[in-house]
């Protein structure tokens, strides 16, 4: 099998260079041996900074300009959202646990050109961050099958509420317009409090408000918030 097809690449866009060597990257997570091993799967490539924080990461890419962002944050959205707007040229190699169909339809909306589980392996990570620094959209195997999945499915999925929200979002979102407090819902995902608040951030982001009653009321106009908890 040619590593081509072990990294699930399914889209091939027309390339922006013909060539990898001297592909620069910045990676990103906030797990310390995560950073360490991604630099050294990447040791094909230039890395020229990392980051373990959203704030650092937007920092990293503005100062570097690299070619590839390999990006494994848990507020990867607010990333994706500065970067859209300031270096959107900076093609972003995204390292996800979730394999959802929710997931994966957030991130092709983010513009990220790749999409990896985190468990991918040398092979794959070598060649998305080489094929997304050419133009291509790289997907793993599985996100390939759920995208492939997408593409066939009725239209009438469009219904789902806020479909710019991650499935993770769109439980907050839900838990909050039920009147939950960030601690009870903390408690009922088995998140940290920290995390809940990243999520609210983001939620508030996408859905362009600015204050939580204001989440609440259009949560509430589009069915969240009614279930029995």
């Amino acid at each position: 099998m040619s590593n081509a097809a072990a990294a699930g690449a399914v889209l091939t866009l027309p390339a922006r260079r013909t060539v990898t060597d001297g592909v620069t990257v910045v990676v990103a997570s906030g797990e310390p041996v995560v950073r360490l091993g991604l630099r050294v799967l990447c040791g094909d490539f230039d890395v020229v900074g990392e980051a373990s924080c959203a704030r650092d990461a937007v920092r990293e890419v503005l100062v570097h300009r690299p070619d590839v962002l390999v990006l494994d944050l848990a507020d990867s959205d607010t990333v994706l959202t500065e970067l859209r707007r300031s270096a959107r040229d900076v093609a972003v190699l995204a390292l996800t646990s979730s394999d959802d169909d929710d997931s994966l339809r957030a991130a092709l909306r983010s513009g990220v050109r790749g999409y990896l589980h985190k468990e991918a392996g040398r092979e794959e990570i070598v060649r998305a961050v080489a094929g997304v620094a050419a133009g291509e959209m790289i997907f793993g195997r599985l996100a390939a099958d759920r995208l492939l999945g997408l593409v066939g499915r009725p239209l009438s999925v469009a219904t789902t509420p806020f479909p710019g929200l991650t499935g993770r979002e769109r439980e907050v979102l839900d838990l909050v317009a039920a009147g939950l407090s960030n601690q009870l819902i903390a408690r009922q995902l088995r998140l940290s409090p920290k995390t809940v608040s990243n999520h609210l951030s983001a939620i508030f982001t996408k859905l362009q408000t600015a204050s939580r009653a204001e989440a609440i009321v259009l949560a509430r106009e589009a069915g969240l918030g009614t279930m029995q908890r």
